[in-house]
């Protein structure tokens, strides 16, 4: 713990430290459909999402989008300029009124070197993040479409995380899942049919995800 003047310095606390303004971070209130940043800009920030849905998507030289992530409360993201990064590999935008601080790459570095306590939050977080994109590897080679969209229905309603699951989740269009499972919107639609039909999910607005939805990913 460090000292000030011969006292002991309050301890350092993640949690008020992603609260707080200043020193290299600013927060911003964005609505529905607010482009963050853009693939090609400047990598030059982290970000992390305090409240709301972020989706991160690319485009391909071909013009073909696809959503490689959709990130929610608790969430960094554009970490990869602490790597080197020198631009945006995807373009961030709000699907829900969201809460976002944005912390400059000279700001995010002193603070990792300087406090153990963020370091090690920001690790697990990178930790976990980087099991979670392993295991929507092994979805995409080895399951279905309809188990990859059960699978992100979970997800996205918090299903399998820690505290207790939504489930509700915000209103999410057809395209943007057929974009992250790599499939159809008319396939998305006819899935989501069975799903309703099935009484594993209900939809009007918003979708409400029932845990029996887990049958689809283990069924064989």
């Amino acid at each position: 713990m460090k000292t000030v003047a011969g006292k002991r310095a309050p301890s350092f606390d993640p949690k008020v430290f992603l609260t707080k303004v200043g020193n290299g971070k600013t927060t911003e209130r964005a609505p529905v459909g607010h482009l963050i940043f853009s693939q090609g800009d400047a990598a030059d920030a982290v970000f992390y999402l305090k409240r709301g849905r972020v989706k991160l998507t690319v485009v391909s030289q071909e013009g073909r989008e696809a959503v490689v992530a959709i990130l929610g409360h608790g969430d960094f993201f554009g970490e990869g300029c602490l790597a080197g990064q020198l631009v945006c590999m995807a373009s961030a935008t709000t699907m829900e009124p969201s809460t976002i601080m944005r912390i400059g790459r000279a700001a995010m570095i002193q603070i990792l070197q300087d406090e153990s306590s963020f370091s090690k939050l920001f690790m697990s977080y990178l930790l976990a993040r980087n099991e979670r994109i392993q295991e929507d590897l092994v979805d995409h080679l080895f399951n279905s479409a309809e188990k990859r969209l059960a699978r992100i229905l979970l997800l996205l309603a918090h299903y399998g995380k820690e505290g207790k699951p939504e489930g509700i989740i915000p209103k999410i269009s057809q395209d943007t899942l057929a974009g992250m499972i790599g499939t159809t919107r008319s396939r998305v639609s006819a899935f989501l049919n069975k799903f309703r039909r099935l009484g594993f999910i209900n939809y009007n607005g918003k979708m409400e995800i029932h845990s029996s939805l887990l049958n689809i990913i283990l069924h064989d």
